[in-house]
């Protein structure tokens, strides 16, 4: 039965056939993804944007209508440079389309062709041998076609062909492929959506499609000669919302902080992607122009590194609540998961979009006080999904469960891999801040040296309860406004100038271990504590940690250095969501047996 035009219905199972056919692609284009940079997630990227086209777009009746619905849910879905790049075309088509029940072949292809140049203005620097070089050649195939195609199906068979052909040409557009021996894995992950769309106009199902042609394309290793030069450290990606947003003055703003920026958007939408080394001031921009309603960090070098820069076999996981500084996470190749802050309804990742230096300034200006939430189940599951294809095992070291839901959420997701015979171990820390990262530096070091994965469990375990954390408080002020402290308590402090010794106990459950009435004798206090956990377990290593007091920090430093014997592992400014609770202007020091 012929196609001669494209109803609703036709477009929305036809999408769904294309979207289905890149998901199953999902693992070669990870495989095969050398440009812009190697981090092996082109096939993730795509798969998320054609899973929330899945689930977010619905059959509206008329094709205007059921277009601009998949439109919009590409835009709300898009990951990644070929995502993006892959929702601005579709939204493009879309707002190209006139107000019909119907497509024609002529009114498709128009609009197809118009589309072109709509892509080209999302990307900042639009680099040909990629998905936007296919995107056009098949785009002048089918404009080419329009006056003969029998119907649809025939249309989209021979301009196959075409995209097909463009594919395979594009090493020799683009170097760094050309190095690789592959072709560009977002334009493949193009010709995959066409391939599962043309079936579908064939047959009426959405199933697999099996093309001789494109099979030829498949690599089932990585390829070689991969370069690992990031001119940028992050892929950040963020979606904003409202109505007549500004999109050339936003690029023109965003230009000079990264590269690889790319646009896409539509009259009340706008999805950014950009490669940075600051994702924290980026989002301090965008929260300008509208409301910031997703975010999304990368880091591009951890991924790297996972696929093609292992140290050792067993990967070691941290959140965002444990302060280690990052170049020995670095260097000790240390994965973290980000905590969720919320703030003015927008929900920031901890540590990646916002810092505790842009936390501070805003944290007496908001009217409702910020709050957190544990990581995101899906952000979780991705990370794992990549550590346990690439490492023999993973230990994970998570905040005290007693003060966040974050441990049963990663164990949530851990548990979904160790069904399936994956080794993954999350260990409630019992600690948060330095205490954490304390323990997440000893563990970096065991896995160093070579110890056995189980071994590593029991001794963290063990020294959970050999480490304490002690945090001198300016003010209950923040944790008042927080909800750790109720208002009574913190009036009746602030009438007595309370400066209370903050820690917390043997199951991680915060309290106020000592009252002290003055600066001085608060750290008297925690001299005093640091001394009996001395006596107790002869020789200790520890960390200083602060909320924006350098100044306190160096004074712990000079005592603790000559009560200790030795300088501090580290000196760092904590989580913001530590600082959330713990409030600006305040030190504390972590002590771990050694």
């Amino acid at each position: 039965m012929k196609v001669t035009h494209l109803d609703g219905e036709k477009i929305y199972y036809s999408f769904l056939s294309g979207a289905n056919e890149v998901i199953s692609k999902k693992k070669v284009l990870n495989e095969i993804n050398v440009f812009p940079v190697p981090d092996g997630d082109t096939g993730n990227n795509l798969a998320t944007t054609m899973t929330t086209i899945i689930e977010e777009a619905k059959f509206e009746g008329s094709a205007k209508q059921t277009f601009k619905s998949i439109a919009d849910a590409a835009l709300i879905g898009a990951r990644g440079n070929s995502g993006i790049i892959f929702a601005q075309y579709i939204n493009g088509i879309s707002m190209g389309l006139e107000e019909d029940d119907k497509i024609s072949i002529s009114k498709f292809a128009e609009s197809v062709k118009k589309a072109v140049p709509h892509a080209y203005s999302a990307i900042s620097n639009p680099v040909e041998g990629t998905m936007i070089t296919v995107i056009k050649d098949w785009a002048d195939s089918i404009y080419n076609l329009k006056e003969n195609a029998a119907d649809f199906y025939e249309l989209f068979s021979k301009s196959l062909d075409a995209a097909l052909s463009s594919l395979k040409d594009t090493p020799n557009k683009l170097k760094v492929l050309k190095d690789a021996s592959v072709v560009d894995s977002g334009a493949k992950g193009f010709v995959h959506f066409l391939e599962g769309f043309a079936r579908f106009l064939h047959t009426g199902n959405i199933e697999k499609l099996n093309r001789d042609g494109l099979e030829l394309l498949s690599f089932d290793e990585h390829p070689e000669n991969v370069h690992d030069n990031f001119n940028y450290r992050f892929c950040t990606e963020g979606l904003v919302q409202k109505e007549g947003i500004d999109i050339e003055k936003l690029k023109n703003e965003l230009l000079s902080m990264g590269d690889s920026l790319i646009i896409a958007g539509n009259e009340s939408k706008a999805r950014i992607h950009i490669h940075t080394d600051t994702p924290d001031q980026i989002f301090m921009i965008l929260r300008r122009y509208g409301k910031i309603i997703q975010q999304k960090v990368d880091d591009m070098k951890s991924q790297y590194d996972a696929i093609y820069n292992r140290k050792n076999k067993i990967a070691l996981v941290t959140d965002s609540i444990a302060d280690l500084p990052r170049s020995f996470m670095d260097s000790h190749q240390i994965h973290m998961i980000p905590l969720n802050l919320m703030l003015e309804d927008t929900a920031y990742l901890d540590k990646l979009t916002i810092t505790s230096e842009n936390f501070y300034s805003l944290m007496d200006e908001v009217q409702e006080y910020p709050t957190s939430s544990q990581p995101n189940y899906k952000v979780i599951e991705g990370i794992f999904s990549s550590l346990v294809e690439h490492y023999n095992s993973v230990i994970v070291i998570t905040v005290a469960k007693a003060l966040s839901g974050t441990y049963q959420t990663v164990s949530n997701a851990a548990d979904r891999f160790v069904q399936k015979g994956k080794k993954i171990d999350v260990i409630d820390s019992k600690q948060n801040s330095g205490a954490q990262g304390l323990l997440v530096m000893k563990a970096a070091e065991l896995i160093e040296k070579g110890f056995d994965h189980d071994k590593i469990v029991k001794d963290i375990n063990e020294l959970s309860a050999k480490t304490k954390i002690f945090v001198s408080v300016n003010t209950l002020k923040y944790m008042v406004k927080s909800g750790r402290v109720n208002k009574v308590t913190g009036f009746a402090a602030k009438l007595m100038n309370l400066k209370p010794v903050i820690s917390l106990d043997e199951n991680g459950m915060g309290t106020i271990l000592d009252k002290a009435f003055s600066t001085g004798g608060n750290t008297k206090k925690i001299i005093k504590r640091v001394k009996d956990l001395i006596d107790k377990e002869g020789n200790v290593r520890y960390a200083i940690v602060h909320a924006g007091a350098e100044e306190r920090a160096a004074q712990y430093e000079s005592a603790f250095s000559q009560i200790i014997g030795k300088k501090p592992e580290y000196i760092m400014s904590i989580s913001p969501i530590v600082a959330m609770s713990a409030g600006i202007g305040c030190v504390a020091i972590a002590v771990m047996a050694d």
